[in-house]
Formats: structure tokens, sequence, C-alpha cells
């Protein structure tokens, strides 16, 4: 069947929206684009829009990674993130046209530009290792051939999935005079140091950081403030929550923070708090609030943006913050009366905003089931919307669409539960289809009402698509998100599996005899959980998956924490039980053909986890293939090589066609 729906290859034609920031007087917004270039490779520009004109202007060019975009207090100047001397270093370059300058040498690179509030000192975040001095300048990277040595380490965190192995750097604070360059490291010691702010006068800085004995067993992060006049740094908060993002009131009397106190681990809901600088006295404003304080919609367009955290009201009496609620992320307000509202309401996500200096508007990035990523702007009151960008419309204009259904159903214990469907495109009354479910990774995440490229290239292909939230997601409350805790493959398993049941009686098209199941991450668990338990399926895909827990434990980036907080066990208190829930233990039951999809680079999920998968099916002669990924992570769907993301979608498509159509 071919009709005229997104493609894998239309992943080419794509632009991809993020980080808007709005000038201090509110005229003009400069955001992050990102296109894929005639090589096929990722490029990031920034580009500057009148708000009321709407006229968007390109601001920097050429194959390169600007990002971070910042506006001086005074409007002149923005300062970025940029790659143009082969390090990520701070550049900047005047509102008004002109060559960008270099700000930043650093050794090892610099980002996260902060501007002192008199435009006057900007912070920076440099990572350094115990023996660097942070005065060390970039230099030319000239290749070298170097003997091949060892990697050694006595670390428990010893690899991560965005970088690789270790290079035993910590994150720390440079704080530089812009008027005589004076460069002065703020932080020390074999930490890392988050998210600075300044204070209103500019004489305080805030930030976050674990500064414990251990920290790579301890999961708490403490807020800090620097006096800049004395050097003294004190602790403002008492290593038993995790505390991010902090931000000064206009006043200069508090702090807002994004935390949790991790009563129920990875699965505790973050929430907005206060701290009142005097007294010391945290409050948690959102506790009436059973909902993610942050974004944790999947979306597979590049919308990554850093939390900006809770920004407050110029009145110095609320806070503007993203929570996910419903299957949609939107722009909250709490009063410090714990008072909440909608700002920014409806069936989308919006993953970024700012304000101008009077808040008399905002300007946020949207995504939602007709638009990949578009910035809109409003004011307070939420009532006078406008849509800014249609970056994408040339190509959405040429396409058959097919917008996803929410609908609501009940579990097996009678809790309400949210899906979506989506027909194919070309869809004829009459006539039957095959049906994909889409689970996704986590578990404690959220699909929503965003866009998804990988939907709709399954829905170009002639299938419906349905994918829903199962215990464990977040978008439902704490009991809800915490509910999979101890039970994979148990009320998870449950209820994606009544999902199925409820689509095919409600919605007639469907052909029960031609279902197909795929998910990555704990989505990919999910998906080798169902083919050990049902044949329902004729046919699946695995991704970045987990089928054995007892090895994950040794091998992921997350595993010393991850098998203890998710399964309430590990693998020295009760390796049975860690691998009853494995799906590897159950393959002599698989008869579904399956598709193993992994990167060779995953350190989130390591590719040992296919192998040991795909070894066991081989051996039993069950119809399996194996595709492997070269120099790809964990992140291949969302951010990898381009050429690499759309061989994977047909590689999808190829093996639902050959066993459903």
């Amino acid at each position: 069947m071919t009709t005229n729906g997104l493609s894998a290859q239309d992943l080419f034609d794509f632009s991809f929206i993020s980080d808007p920031q709005l000038s201090p007087d509110g005229s003009w917004v400069v955001f992050v684009k990102r296109v894929i270039n005639d090589k096929e490779k990722y490029q990031s520009n920034l580009f500057l829009m009148h708000v009321d004109s709407k006229e968007i202007t390109q601001f920097t060019q050429g194959n390169l990674s600007d990002v971070q975009p910042r506006w001086s207090p005074d409007g002149r100047y923005i300062f970025f993130v940029s790659n143009r001397s082969k390090k990520q270093q701070i550049w900047k370059i005047a509102f008004n046209g002109g060559e960008a300058s270099q700000v930043t040498t650093f050794k090892r690179g610099a980002s996260q530009p902060v501007l002192s509030p008199d435009g006057k000192k900007l912070l920076v975040t440099v990572p350094l290792t115990a023996s660097d001095s942070f005065k060390e300048k970039e230099t030319k990277q000239e290749k070298r051939d170097e003997k091949l040595k060892p990697y050694i380490t006595t670390n428990l965190k010893y690899k991560s999935d965005a970088k690789g192995f270790s290079d035993e750097t910590f994150e720390h604070l440079v704080l530089i005079d812009l008027e005589t360059g004076t460069e002065s490291l703020l932080t020390d010691g074999q930490y890392d140091h988050h998210s600075p702010a300044f204070s209103p006068d500019g004489m305080h800085v805030a930030y976050s950081a674990n500064r414990s004995e251990d920290p790579e067993q301890t999961f708490f992060s403490d807020i800090y403030q620097l006096d800049l006049t004395t050097n003294n740094t004190e602790k403002l908060t008492s290593s038993d929550k995790r505390f991010y993002t902090p931000n000064y009131s206009p006043d200069g009397t508090k702090l807002s923070l994004l935390g949790d106190d991790l009563e129920y681990k990875g699965a505790t809901l973050t929430r907005v708090w206060s701290l009142d600088l005097a007294t010391k006295e945290l409050t948690c404003l959102t506790s009436e609030l059973d909902a993610e304080c942050n974004d944790v919609a999947i979306n597979d367009m590049g919308t990554g943006t850093a939390s900006t955290g809770a920004i407050w009201s110029k009145t110095n009496d609320a806070l503007f913050f993203l929570a996910s609620e419903l299957g949609s992320t939107n722009l909250y307000q709490v009063t410090l009366d714990k008072q909440i509202s909608t700002v920014v309401d409806g069936k989308r996500q919006v993953y970024a905003f700012s304000t101008d200096k009077d808040q008399d508007r905002f300007v946020y990035a949207v995504s939602q089931t007709s638009i990949p990523g578009d910035l809109f702007v409003s004011t307070l009151s939420g009532n006078e919307e406008q849509r800014l960008t249609s970056i994408n419309e040339q190509l959405i204009q040429t396409k058959e669409l097919s917008i996803p259904e929410d609908f609501r159903f009940k579990a097996n214990d009678g809790t309400e539960l949210q899906g979506w469907i989506m027909k194919p495109t070309g869809f004829k009354d009459g006539e039957t289809y095959p049906l994909v479910l889409e689970i996704h990774g986590g578990p404690h995440a959220m699909y929503s009402h965003a866009f998804m490229h990988e939907f709709q290239v399954l829905a170009g292909k002639g299938y419906g698509v349905l994918f829903m939230n199962p215990r464990g997601s977040h978008g439902y409350g704490q009991q809800f998100v915490d509910a999979v805790r101890g039970d994979y493959g148990g009320i998870d398993y449950d209820d994606v599996m009544v999902a199925v049941d409820y689509a095919l009686e409600n919605y007639k098209w469907l052909d029960s005899s031609r279902l197909g199941v795929t998910g990555g991450s704990y989505g990919g668990f999910m998906t080798n959980w169902i083919v050990g338990h049902t044949n329902k399926f004729k046919a699946a895909v695995t991704q970045r998956s987990i089928s054995n827990w007892l090895s994950f434990n040794g091998v992921s980036d997350i595993g010393h924490y991850f098998t203890e907080w998710e399964h309430k066990t590990t693998v020295m208190e009760d390796p049975e039980e860690l691998w009853r829930i494995s799906p590897l233990r159950y393959v002599k039951d698989v008869e579904t053909p399956l598709l193993i999809l992994h990167s060779e680079n995953d350190y989130r999920c390591p590719i040992e986890q296919a192998e040991q998968l795909y070894l066991a099916l081989k051996q039993k002669k069950k119809p399996t293939r194996f595709v492997r990924f070269p120099e790809s992570n964990h992140e291949l769907s969302r951010s990898g090589d381009p050429g690499l993301r759309i061989i994977r979608l047909n590689e999808i498509t190829d093996w639902f066609d050959q066993y459903l159509k």
C-alpha cells in the first residue's frame, strides 16, 4: 500500500526548533534551528524573529553547531555556544550584526553562558580534571599517532551513554569579567556544579552540586550560594533531597528550585520549591499538584532543551514552570500561597519557554499532532496566543498526516488509562488494516499529543498505530508512576494488553490477525516480555532493549542503582527474582518473529543485552534478525546519525511488511 504519508526519507527535510529566548524588551526572539545538511549531518544555527512582524532572519551561518543563545541584559549582544573553533566555546555577536567573536578559549571548552544583571560579567561551565589548570587554553587539535593505552579507573561511575568512558573531568564554574577579560575559578574539588544563577544585585551566585563524601553512591543535590565579594560559599540545603535549577526572585530574598525527596526513587515526582535565603525555610509549592513539574513527553523531533526551572514573576509572588499531565506538557503558574493555574493550555507538548524583562510576553516552543515544533507567543493571561512560525509547513502541506485520536479506557483493576490510535494514511472505510503497538521507554516518561515522525512513517506505510501510557508512566499522579516499581512484566504488561483488546473491540477497521509490537529501552524490555508471554503478535521489533536484568546491573551506566530502585532488590539479594523478570528466561516460549535493533555504543542498555537475546533465539531456531548500528548510542532514534535513523525506520517497516502485509 502506497500513500502520500510521511516517509523515513522525509527526515532529511525537517527543521528542528529549540531554545527560544525573548529579548529583554520583548520585541525579538532568538532560537536554534537545526537541519540536516547535504552531507547528511546535523547543522544548528541561530535565527532571529521580530515578534510583531514575524519576519525571520538567519543570524549565524555555516555548517556548525551554534546553540544555547542568551541575550545580554541591554539587548545589544547575543552570547552562544559554538564549535566553530572545533571545541565548544562561548562566542558573542552584536544584535545589529557583524562577525561573531570568541569569548572563551578553555582547553576543554565551555558551555551554559549566564550573564550578570549588569551585563559586565559572564558565568560559564567548564570541564576540568583534578590536574587541569583552568587557565590552560585550547590548542589546535593535531592528529598524532599515539600508542594504544589501557583505560584504567577506580570509579564506580566510569562511563555514561552520553559521553562514553569518563575522561574524569568535573563541571566547574568560571566567572569572566567581560571588561577586563579576567577569569576566576569559583568552584573546586572533584564534584560537578550545575545551573548557576546570578542574584539580582550580581553579588551572589547560586548553583547545585553533590559535594558529599561519596557523590557516586549518593543521589541528593544541594544548593550552594557563593558571595562574590568575600568568596565565601554557603550550603543552603540539608543533603536529603535532589535540588537543581535555582533562580533568584527579583527582590533577591528567595530562590526557586526544582527537586524531589527521592521517596519513590526514580519515580518520585519533581516539585517546585521556594527557599527563603534569610531563614533557609524550604516550601514545596506544588504539593497539591499531582504531576511531574518538568517536560517528560517523548518526542523524536529533537526538541530537547535544558530545563530553565521555575521562573519568578516580576512581582516576587508567583512562579512559572512546565508540568506534564494527562498526555500534555503545558505552562503553569503557582503563587507563594500554592494557588496553581494554567498559563498555556491545550493538547500538546510545550517543551521550552522564555519571557521578556517585564513579562508582557511569553514565547514557547510547541509540538502537537500536526506540528513537529514551532514557536508561539502569548500574554500572561494566555488568551491572545499567536503562532509565530510554521517552519515545516512546506513539507507538511505536501503530505497526508494521520492525526492521533486519544481515548480513555479501564485497566483490569478499574484504573482509567489513556491511549491514542492513528489510522493509516489513505484509510478507506470498509477495509481492514494491520496494527502496530508502540511502547515507550523510561518507564517513567509519557507519550503525549506531540508529533512523532516514527508513528507517521508507520501510518504512511499502511499501519494503524496504537500507543498508550501504562502504569509507570508520568502524567497521572505519583501512585500511577510508582505502581510499576517491583512489578515489571506485571501491571504494566496487563495495561498494554488491555489497550490492544480495547482497540480491537472499538476500532473495527483493525485486523486482529495482523498485530505488531515495538518499543525501545524499557519499551524494548516490554516487547521482549510480550513475545515471551503471548503469541498475539505476528511480528515484533525490539530496540535498545533489556533482556537480562542480572547482567544489566554490571554493564549499564545506571545499573548500579536502577535495578534496586526499579525492582526493589539486587543481584546479591535476590538473583532469582531478577531472572524471573528477565525476558531471556522465556526465549523457549517465543514464536513471534523478532527483529533486534541495537547501537554498538549504547551504554544505557549495552549491546550485550541484544547479543544474549539474539544468540538464544538462534540456538532455539526462532525467526530473528540482528541489526547493529555503528558509532551510535542509546539516543539513535532521536538524535543519532540521520542516515542511520532512516535505515532504522526502514528496517522496522520492512520487518512488519514481511509478516503483517
